[in-house]
């Protein structure tokens, strides 16, 4: 029987409060981690921390985190590196803009974050890689199927050609971008969509059916 992997992104402050309340069949991640295991860093939290308690997974380079907060790809290498050093999991986060969508850069921009990503990773088993392009996120737009597949396709090409046929074929490529349990379906029949990173969704009774799209 196959089952679907679910990993719940708390905020860092309810971390615990959710790590204690959930089955143990589920995961919980932090939203974000610093590149460092300790210092002068007011208000960031380590992926030391995360794993006192009781998590074992972190989301990097979300859309916000580089748009909203300015966070380059260089820094969120960075933080892959420690994260996975640490014993975390990590959900890597691509995607590229409006702006770049429409003038024809998707591809470009993609690979350069996903590079900066594989540099940093030795253990693939650990990474999980989401794209979600950037002007669908709480846009009400979604990706078409058949954009989604386009860019995971061309993920996978990019991890044959530069990692290994081994990587590109495990590694796990899902989907965020104003996903719903209307649209859940059709995206996950397609080849190269793995999953999803869903955002406003989660917190709605679909996110049941979301999580069986792939069953």
């Amino acid at each position: 029987m196959v089952h679907s992997k679910v990993v719940c992104g708390a905020p860092s402050i309810y971390l615990d409060f959710v790590r204690s309340k959930l089955d143990a069949k589920f995961g919980v991640a932090a939203q974000n981690c610093y590149k460092v295991a300790k210092g002068a860093f007011t208000g960031e939290i380590s992926p030391v921390m995360i794993k006192d308690c009781g998590v074992n997974w972190v989301i990097l380079g979300h859309s916000e985190r580089r748009h909203v907060f300015g966070e380059s790809d260089e820094l969120i290498g960075q933080k892959t590196a420690h994260a996975l050093e640490s014993g975390l999991s990590v959900i890597a986060c691509i995607g590229e803009k409006l702006d770049e969508r429409e003038g024809g850069i998707t591809e470009k921009v993609v690979f350069a974050q996903t590079k900066v990503i594989a540099d940093n990773v030795k253990d693939w088993s650990k990474v999980v890689l989401a794209y979600e392009p950037v002007w669908a996120i709480g846009t009400g737009k979604t990706a078409s199927p058949q954009q989604a597949q386009e860019v995971h396709d061309k993920l996978r090409g990019w991890l044959k050609a530069n990692v290994s046929e081994a990587v590109a074929s495990s590694v796990r490529i899902i989907y965020g971008g104003s996903v719903t349990g209307a649209t859940c379906k059709e995206l996950a029949s397609q080849k190269d969509v793995d999953g999803f990173l869903v955002g406003g969704a989660s917190l709605k009774p679909e996110i049941i059916e979301i999580i069986n799209a792939k069953l």
